[in-house]
């Protein structure tokens, strides 16, 4: 999972990389032809483009970083964890909703996708099967009750079982 958000954020990355260091320039100075820099539009927003690339190329770096450095083996084995899958009954309105706790970059709510560190996936960090959570969020708290949790390491295991049982057949 975490391979594929550091492909994207890597391609992404090359993007504006070539963006900066090919294709930028040459606008820059194209626009700086057109002469008088302090009413050169173009100059200007080439240059305020350029500044955009180079705080978003050190966002990425700095995330690809982050995401690196994700030790799976510390992920908890019973408690709700990045790569979780929880199932929360929701008392109010009487109904089972499936969450899965990913990264920012993953995030993806209508999709059931969560990320930790939302209002909803902070609340479900740490806790177990069985807990009740209340979430606040800016629509008002909500109660939780979690009915199942699977975390990345049972998810592994099946995983794992799935394969030894198709080679054998």
């Amino acid at each position: 999972m975490t391979e594929d958000i550091k492909n994207r954020l890597r391609a992404e990355l090359e993007e504006l990389d070539t963006e900066l260091r090919v294709h930028l320039p040459k606008e820059i100075k194209r626009a700086l032809e057109f002469g008088d820099l302090r009413e050169n539009a173009e100059y200007r927003a080439a240059l305020d483009r350029q500044q955009f690339l180079q705080a978003r190329i050190g966002q990425l770096r700095q995330r690809i970083r982050e995401i690196a450095s994700i030790d799976l083996s510390k992920v908890p084995h019973d408690k709700a964890a990045y790569g979780s899958t929880l199932v929360l009954y929701d008392g109010e309105r009487e109904e089972e909703v499936t969450y899965r706790l990913v990264t920012p970059e993953e995030s993806d709510p209508q999709a059931g996708l969560i990320s930790t560190t939302s209002p909803v996936g902070k609340s479900l960090m740490g806790k177990e099967e069985g807990d009740e959570v209340v979430v606040r969020t800016p629509a008002g708290a909500r109660t939780f009750e979690i009915r199942r949790l699977t975390t990345l390491h049972d998810e592994t295991a099946a995983a794992e079982q799935a394969v030894k049982d198709e080679a054998t057949i």
